[in-house]
Order: C-alpha cells, then structure tokens, then sequence
C-alpha cells in the first residue's frame, strides 16, 4: 500500500527527520525498564545456540510509523539481529500484511520483542489516527497540527508519527513560536501589553507570534497588536466563521481553531475557512494500532 498524506519527510524512516538520538535514548530506557537484571524466562527456556526467524504483522488497518525504533531495540539487545523492514514509516497496512522481518539468535529476538513493539504500536496508532483527521478535513485548505500535550520525553517520535499522518507540528516547545494564551493575558494585563512586551523583548529571533482569542472582542485587540496568527479557542463552527470573515478583512493574518475539536465535527471547523486546526488528541488520546509478532525456530 502507499503512503498517505504529506509525509515525505518521514518516507525513509531513518533518514534526517527522524530523531534517531532521542530514540535510541528512549529505547535503551525501555530495555532497562523491561529485562532488568536478566529476561529469565528466555534464558531459561531457550539455549544459546538457537536462531529463529520473526515476522511483525498488521492486525488491522492503519499507518505504519517506527520501523527505525523497532530496529534499534533489537539491534541493542543483540547486534546479530538482521531487522527487514518490508514497507516504510507512512505506509497504509491492513490486516495480515506484513511490516518486518528479523532474524538472528533467538534469545536476542525474544527478549526485545516487546519493547519493539511498543514503540512500533504506540507510534503507529498516532500516525493512523493523525491520517484520519487528514482524511475528514481533505479538499478544504485546512492542515491538522499537533499541539505540546505529548507523552514527556517522547515529544520527537509523537511529532514523527504526526507527520507521517500527513499532519503538521505546532511548535516544538516554548521556544520556537510564542503563544499567548489566556493565563498570560490575564499576568499581563491584556493582549496588547502582552503583545507590546514581546515585540519588545524579541529582539533579532522574530519569532512567529500568535494570540489565543475567545470572543470576537479579544480578536479585535489581537489583530489590532499586529500578530501572525489568531487562534481562536473553543468556538463553535459558526462563530469560527464569523471569526474568519473578520480576520480576512483586516489582512493577511494566519487563523488557528483549537479545542473541543473531534472526527466528528473537524470539517465543520475546516470548512469554516481556517488555515490551521491542532487536536490535542492526535498525541494525548491515540490508541496503539494492533501488530503482533510470531516467532520461529530456523
């Protein structure tokens, strides 16, 4: 099956865009987590010699993402292990087809069988649920974006598997994009003053600044400050509307909606004439898609 969405950047699964150095410290922590002292079943049941063959299949339908992690927890464990990957991160599996094989010593492959899964399923199911959110919103002009409600530590592979959804990232952290939310308009005793000490302070990083907004009041303040982007929080799909035919009267302004977004209502919100929509849930509220693992003696 073929890829989804815009997802070039994560095509190879191992080229530059994937964070390879987070990974490989996050696999390591999850080894150490899972085999302890020693993986004492397998390496009382099954003697060193034994070599064996396994193959990672799709038990239902969605988009492949974390091929390159899932090698790396069984090249850590033993590095005889030959992982081949069959498809690539952003690929659309259904039930039966098959995602990788490995093979090697037997002990190795047990003993990092689950940890390679985890992360093979737990990015697997962001990316499949981001492609769905892509899906609904298509034909409209709308992008999906993720926002910072990641899982801590694993922000670079939950933004990855967003991508290969098709989606886009918000920003990274707190440093690569300024957000004024409501809690700092209240500190800061109003959107322009918050807006002013910004532009102030920024000096030469010019750093995209955007202002959250929850009435149209609020968005008056916003536009008149001179920021780049709007986002308008927890409105309804026509008061959006309504939102969107003012920004677009006042000038090239980017428009975010966020909060209280679903499947079911996304491409109301799109078709409300927004540029961007971010759901926390892409990260925060996915499933992991369903892949097992069989394992053969050769």
């Amino acid at each position: 099956m073929g890829p989804v969405g815009n997802i070039e950047s994560c095509r190879k699964g191992h080229g530059p865009d994937f964070p390879l150095k987070e990974a490989l410290e996050l696999v390591r922590a999850a080894l150490r987590e899972d085999v302890g002292p020693g993986d004492w079943t397998t390496l009382w049941t099954v003697p060193p010699e034994v070599r064996a063959r396994g193959r990672i299949s799709a038990e239902e339908e969605g988009i492949i993402c974390g091929l390159k992690a899932a090698e790396l927890a069984f090249g850590e464990v033993d590095p005889r292990i030959a992982f081949r990957p069959e498809l690539r991160d952003g690929d659309r599996v259904r039930p039966g087809d098959v995602i990788a094989e490995a093979e090697g010593p037997a002990r190795g492959m047990l003993t990092a069988e689950r940890t390679a899964l985890n992360f093979l399923q737990r990015l697997s199911g962001i990316a499949t649920l981001t492609a769905r959110y892509v899906e609904a919103v298509r034909g409209t002009g709308a992008k999906i974006l993720d926002t910072r409600k990641t899982t801590p530590g694993w922000r670079p592979l939950e933004k990855y598997a967003v991508r290969c959804g098709g989606g886009e990232n918000h920003r990274m952290g707190l440093y690569d994009m300024v957000l004024i939310k409501d809690n700092h308009i209240a500190l800061a005793g109003g959107i322009a003053e918050a807006v002013r000490r910004v532009r102030e302070r920024m000096g030469t990083d010019k750093l995209k600044v955007e202002v959250e907004g929850r009435t149209l009041e609020e968005l008056e303040e916003a536009l008149a400050s001179g920021v780049d982007r709007v986002l308008l929080d927890n409105m309804s799909p026509e008061e959006v509307k309504e939102a969107v035919r003012l920004v677009r009267s006042r000038g090239e302004v980017e428009v975010e909606a966020s909060g209280g977004i679903s499947l079911e209502n996304v491409r109301a919100y799109a078709e409300a004439g927004v540029d961007y929509i971010s759901v926390g849930a892409l990260t925060h509220s996915a499933g992991s898609l369903n892949i097992s693992m069989d394992i053969y003696p050769l």
